[in-house]
Order: structure tokens, then sequence, then C-alpha cells
């Protein structure tokens, strides 16, 4: 399974909800992982662009889709990201591949 970084930004309605009603986003995401063939790694909420960070383990993009497409959907967010991950070995044969693709730069 491939992991994904979904990175994400509530409404101000949708913090206004969650000031007067704290909820566990994580506990409410997870089975939307589940339900997907994956599974939710981790929830973190976060200063700067992103309110919130997710990393989760799915089958394929199609299934990384859905993810954010129903998270979306849902009017609680302004915005969300989705971003491919790679494992270390995974990028280590990406870079095997690509030296033998002998690829030669311009010039």
């Amino acid at each position: 399974m491939t992991y994904y970084m979904f990175q994400a930004s509530f409404t101000p309605d949708a913090w206004a909800k969650m000031v007067r009603q704290p909820q566990n986003r994580e506990a409410a995401m997870r089975p939307t992982f589940e339900k997907l063939g994956g599974q939710l790694i981790g929830y973190w909420f976060a200063f700067g662009e992103s309110d919130v960070v997710v990393i989760a383990q799915l089958p394929d993009s199609v299934s990384a889709a859905a993810a954010a497409v129903s998270a979306f959907s849902g009017g609680a967010l302004k915005s969300i990201k989705t971003t491919v991950l790679m494992t270390a070995e995974e990028s280590m044969e990406a870079m095997r591949k690509a030296g033998a693709g002998n690829y030669r730069a311009p010039g």
C-alpha cells in the first residue's frame, strides 16, 4: 500500500463549531480510510498554511482521491492537498531506475 499525506484547512464555520463542541476528528476520519481499504496512520493539528496533516496508507490513487473528495464534500474544509509519499526503499529504487534511464541533459 502507498502512503499519502493530506493537508487540509477548515472553514471559519467549522472552527466555530469545533470551539463550541470540541470533537476528535481523528476518530471521525478513521472509518473513512478503513472503508476505502486503507488505514489512518496519524492525524495532527498544525500551525501554518494547513490546519491538519493526515498520514494514511491506501491501496491506490483512486482510493486516495476518494478519501480527499469524501472529506471535502462535507463542507467543513476550505482546502485539501494530497501528496504521495515514498518510503526510503522506494526512493532508492527510483534512483536506480533513473540511473538506468541514461538521461542526458541539454548542452
